[in-house]
């Protein structure tokens, strides 16, 4: 009997869910049905409308596909910038930010003069950091939504989304550190010392305020010494003096260093390669 209860209720439930399902799809269809009569309508001030309620309603890939027909129709009018606006935006609530950065960037090109243009030149600077890939992938994109934001910046000094676009910045910017910083580091994992000195270097020189700065001299340090003690003689004694140099750069400005006890290593092995005197030491640090 219990199972004959159980049979009958699930046979219920699956007669139910069928409707549902039979419900979803008719209004589905008839949306759809809706819809192609809206695309293939000649009445554009119905289909603006229509377009910013689909907007409205986040069916971004909707009112996209409507505004890219109304930008032609309502090139020259008043409303023009409007819609290639929230053609953008459109792009942008789809998460395609390639596709809404250029439409912005078309927006302000064609409308110097629209009040659409300050958030729509943030929007091209926040779409780039939006599209930014990870540190150990190419940068190319990291550095355009920092000129992008920079250029926001420089035309607009009074606006509210300044300081986000300081912000932003700031995070692009050790994003940049960060790989810079993995591309010295590669070098050195490969024991190609030389290339990893000139890539620590100029990571230190373009971004002198990194977080990442004490590590980066470390391993400037390491690769400079290694350098040094792989020489042949005659370049030996110059690049291990550039290791001196670099140790007494780093112990003066992190003196309390983690890496204190592996740098003071460095130094003395330096040392007893250089047949170097205290005295001598004392000259050089000098």
């Amino acid at each position: 009997m219990f199972l004959f209860v159980e049979k009958m209720y699930l046979c219920k439930m699956i007669r139910k869910v069928k409707n549902i399902l039979w419900v979803a799809c008719f209004f589905m269809v008839l949306s759809c049905g809706d819809y192609q009569k809206i695309v293939k309508s000649t009445d554009y001030e119905f289909k603006l409308k229509k377009a910013k309620e689909y907007y409205e309603h986040k069916e971004y890939g909707r009112s996209s596909q409507l505004y890219q027909e109304l930008v032609n129709i309502y090139r020259g009018t008043s409303r023009a910038d409007q819609i290639y606006y929230y053609l953008a935006k459109s792009f942008y609530g789809q998460k395609d930010y390639v596709l809404s950065s250029h439409y912005f960037r078309q927006m302000l090109k064609e409308f110097p003069r629209s009040t659409f243009n300050e958030e729509a030149q943030f929007l091209i600077g926040y779409c780039y950091f939006l599209d930014s890939p990870t540190a150990r992938l190419d940068q190319k994109t990291s550095q355009d939504a920092i000129d992008a934001l920079q250029l926001f910046i420089n035309i607009f000094p009074g606006s509210a989304r300044v300081a986000e676009a300081n912000k932003l910045i700031d995070e692009l910017r050790e994003k940049l550190v960060y790989k810079s910083y993995l591309s010295g580091r590669l070098y050195y994992d490969l024991m190609d010392y030389r290339a990893a000195v000139i890539s620590l270097n100029n990571c230190l020189k373009e971004f002198p305020d990194s977080k990442y700065r004490e590590e980066l001299m470390y391993y400037l340090l390491k690769a400079k010494y290694l350098l040094g003690e792989n020489s042949i003689e005659e370049k030996k004694r110059e690049r291990l003096n550039n290791a001196l140099d670099e140790y007494f750069t780093f112990t003066d400005e992190f003196p309390e260093s983690k890496y204190r006890k592996e740098a003071d290593r460095f130094f003395v092995n330096t040392k007893k390669l250089m047949n170097l005197s205290d005295e001598e030491i004392n000259k050089i640090q000098k």
